[in-house]
């Protein structure tokens, strides 16, 4: 995954939240009926869900790889499981609980890339993506809300 793009990696985190965002806005309209994609399911608590987890999920690698420690290994269930709290309604409180988690996450995320150099976004410590990549590969989290779609 060497992608380059031209915005920098802190501006394509927080535009993958700012889409994500903007279609959860419409997301209050939703009858209940989950979205099949890619033999998996989704709904919009779903979407926020696999968000939020993989936001933190790869800050926590970042931030330990940063450190010079190894990253804690993966025990997600990702996107296979669909839980009971998946399937609720999702309220305007829900959606007001999502902008403050998410936009937290994308301020931790872009206040972190920009204090790195160059160099260290590319030629990252530790196994793994370097850290533009990492960043640019959760950006691409925008394809959890991408499967319920725009509901407005």
């Amino acid at each position: 995954m060497n992608r380059r793009t031209d915005r920098t990696p802190a501006q394509a985190v927080t535009g993958m939240v700012d889409h994500v965002l903007a279609l959860a806005a419409g997301w209050t309209a939703w009858d209940g009926t989950p979205t099949h994609v890619d033999d998996r399911v989704y709904t919009p608590h779903k979407a926020i869900r696999r968000v939020a987890d993989h936001l933190v999920d790869h800050l926590a690698e970042l931030e330990a790889r940063l450190a010079g420690e190894p990253p804690l290994p993966d025990h997600w269930h990702a996107s296979t499981a669909t839980t009971p709290a998946d399937l609720a309604p999702f309220t305007r409180e829900d959606l007001d609980e999502a902008r403050s988690r998410l936009t937290r996450l994308a301020q931790v995320w872009a206040v972190r890339l920009d204090a790195l150099t160059d160099e260290q976004l590319d030629d990252s410590p530790g196994d793994g993506w370097s850290f533009r990549e990492l960043a640019l590969h959760t950006a691409g989290s925008v394809y959890y809300a991408d499967a319920v779609g725009d509901l407005t």
